[in-house]
């Protein structure tokens, strides 16, 4: 029987949407995984996911991979003069989620590493990693030559990435890079959650590219009665859009109201926006009446 492997990243929280995509892959049989990192962000009752990862972990055969969300929980944890410790709304979101962590949490995040290269029953090696085998917070996009230099660099023919949210397949130089996109908040997906399953042909991989729906009104609804949109309204107003429609990422929202603050004060950080600079950038990308509806909250 061909070895199957479901490969998840980017869950930011998104309990509701990563359980949908398990019922499949439970469904279908499938008992081995590998997870790509970030497994919390952006969505309320961040212990859901865990209680579900923690369980897959116990009863099956798990991989993990650290993201650039699990670093930015580690800082917190040690550093005192963490930047965004003491930040306003802008980083109300991670805040939401730190506060609650579990110790357990901290400890697995703090286990692993930002690649590791895997080997089934000597079927071509896969390395998985977040954002790149160097960074966990570089992308590794389509025709760029930082890219193909990665992969160049790269023993194994075939990487697992994500980070992007961006559900695809770079090839370069006879290797093939597979990006199952995200489950949480995948972009270009009309808001569906995404992942892939691998299939195994003789001692090579075939893949398979699946896009889901779930019930997203389910998660906004949550949003809003545990608290988080208040924490974050900007931050999730963002989200909501993405859930809805997969278009306008976080970064590009988060980066127009920083320019503008840096046009009008002169210096920015990017864990402290005033609010304004928020609903400007807000009323531009996503228009006027997101703006509104986050000033509301």
């Amino acid at each position: 029987m061909c070895m199957e492997i479901a490969v998840f990243s980017d869950i930011h929280g998104n309990y509701a949407a990563f359980e949908r995509c398990m019922e499949y892959v439970l469904a279908r049989n499938i008992h081995r995984f590998i997870f790509l990192g970030d497994y919390l962000g952006e969505f309320p009752y961040p212990q859901k996911t865990m209680e579900m990862i923690y369980a897959l972990k116990e009863n099956n055969t798990c991989y993990f991979v650290r993201g650039n969300k699990e670093d930015y929980w580690i800082s917190r944890r040690y550093d005192k003069d963490c930047q965004w410790k003491d930040g306003n709304r802008s980083v109300g979101a991670m805040q939401y989620c730190y506060d609650n962590l579990t110790r357990r949490d901290l400890d697995f995040f703090q286990s692993l590493s930002i690649s590791e290269e895997i080997l089934f029953h000597n079927i071509s090696t896969i390395l998985a990693c977040h954002g790149s085998p160097h960074r966990n917070n570089e992308k590794m996009l389509p025709e760029h030559d930082r890219t193909n230099r990665i992969i160049d660099e790269c023993a194994c023919k075939y990487i697992l990435c994500g980070h992007t949210h961006l559900q695809g397949v770079i090839r370069h130089g006879g290797k093939v890079v597979l990006n199952p996109g995200a489950v949480g908040v995948p972009m270009h997906s009309n808001g569906k959650a995404q992942f892939m399953i691998l299939h195994q042909n003789m001692e090579e991989w075939t893949y398979e590219l699946i896009s889901m729906d779930y019930d997203k009104e389910k998660v906004i609804e949550e949003m809003q009665e545990s608290g988080l949109k208040k924490a974050a309204p900007y931050w999730m107003q963002v989200t909501k859009h993405l859930l809805l429609t997969g278009e306008v990422s976080h970064g590009t929202v988060q980066a127009r109201a920083m320019n503008l603050c840096q046009k009008e004060a002169g210096k920015t950080h990017w864990y402290d926006i005033p609010d304004k600079y928020w609903e400007k950038a807000i009323a531009e990308l996503l228009g006027s009446c997101n703006s509104e509806n986050a000033m509301l909250e």
